[in-house]
């Protein structure tokens, strides 16, 4: 298939769908002042051992990592962040009827701060404001667990049993929550146009609904400032800034 990258082009494909399925990486929240992994100022990038934080063999190992942790949870950019434009531009997707779900890799709750539906919204790895047991998976808020933090317990216990307490995202070593992996690959097969939007693909099994939508007969369209293992299965390639391309590729 031959890539395109004429936004005007593209742009007619949005306004004719009846069905898009959206899929959003960390590269949609980098306008927003959050650092993405893999790229040039990617956190991974910057600093290798951060990765050591996103597995769960290594955090459940590791009691100082687990302590870093907590401290990169306190300050991480989230709680202060706004959604930027492309948010906004697949909100107004949604309003016009044309968006069938959102499906983001990213934990930091941007998508439901610029006003989409949160029942239309899939976490697929997770979210940040939320805290749960390894052992016996009770679940708290953030808020709770950080105030525990704040109180002097710099890796809090859980209250009922006693196990390690993490956030209430996926790490590598963990897998996705079943009914939204499910959800995920009925939408990608149930939609005109597929569109991946700031990630990388390189990351299983979200990565692997693109190639979901396209053998069900969607266009796949891949915004995206780096190259991904998909490109050769896209429609259209557009390498823009996000926030600046895609409140044009959306416009009712």
């Amino acid at each position: 298939m031959t890539a395109m990258t004429d936004v005007a082009e593209v742009a007619d494909w949005f306004r004719a769908a009846e069905r898009v399925t959206a899929l959003t990486g960390a590269g949609i929240s980098t306008g927003s002042g959050i650092p993405d992994f893999r790229g040039p100022q990617g956190v991974w990038t910057l600093n290798p051992d951060a990765q050591r934080m996103f597995s769960l063999d290594e955090y459940v190992r590791d009691p100082q990592l687990r302590v870093t942790a907590w401290i990169n949870r306190r300050d991480h950019p989230a709680w202060t962040a706004q959604p930027n434009p492309g948010h906004l531009a697949l909100v107004d997707l949604e309003r016009a009827g044309r968006l069938r779900a959102l499906l983001t890799q990213n934990i930091d709750g941007l998508h439901q701060r610029a006003g989409s539906d949160p029942a239309r919204v899939l976490e697929l790895h997770g979210t940040l404001f939320g805290v749960e047991c390894l052992t016996c998976n009770a679940r708290t808020t953030m808020e709770a667990g950080l105030a525990r933090v704040a109180a002097g317990e710099p890796d809090p216990p859980c209250e009922i049993c006693g196990g390690i307490l993490k956030a209430a995202t996926i790490s590598f070593g963990q897998a996705l929550r079943a009914d939204a992996l499910d959800s995920a690959v009925r939408a990608a097969a149930d939609c005109d146009v597929f569109l991946a939007v700031g990630t990388s693909l390189q990351v299983q099994p979200a990565a692997g609904l693109c190639e979901v939508a396209v053998s069900r007969g969607a266009r796949l369209v891949i915004v995206n400032a780096d190259r991904t293992p998909y490109d050769d299965m896209a429609a259209a390639l557009v390498r823009e800034e996000i926030s600046d391309v895609l409140p044009a590729l959306l416009a009712r």
